[in-house]
């Protein structure tokens, strides 16, 4: 890593393809938690539950895409991690745990939403957890 004239950090550059990727994903992970996770018929009426009110792990995935976000403006601010901790590798460690959440309500819907059937939100949401973990490991391959 090369230093400016002053000693700081160059700013995170947002034109690397992890770097672009890793926003593009994470800002549409931290808003798939709005989307509609399930959706089915109750009494004729057409209904849709969104990530936030599928319990704690509809909140986890809010609170791991803004933790995402928080770091790539931190970087973006010229704010750095210590050398010690790649931020390819947190960008990625982070999507392995949006991947793990969001599969855990793929797998198990919970009780009050037995009825319903898997909306797109829910795959929006996986896929941008994945993307985040791509992201990642494009990043930790730019950062060797």
């Amino acid at each position: 890593m090369t230093f400016g004239a002053r000693g700081h950090a160059p700013p995170a550059s947002f034109w690397t393809p992890g770097e672009g990727l890793a926003w593009v994903a994470a800002l549409i992970f931290t808003l798939s938690s709005f989307m509609g996770w399930y959706s089915g018929t109750i009494d004729g009426l057409r209904l849709a539950a969104i990530g936030w009110d599928t319990g704690l792990l509809g909140k986890a995935v809010l609170v791991i895409g803004l933790a995402t976000l928080a770091l790539l403006t931190l970087r973006a601010t010229g704010m750095e991690l210590p050398p010690s901790v790649p931020v390819g590798l947190v960008i990625a460690v982070l999507g392995a745990l949006g991947t793990t959440v969001v599969l855990a309500r793929v797998i198990a819907i919970p009780e009050d939403y037995a009825g319903f059937g898997r909306g797109v939100g829910i795959w929006i949401s996986l896929v941008s957890a994945v993307l985040l973990v791509v992201a990642g490991l494009l990043k930790s391959a730019e950062e060797a």
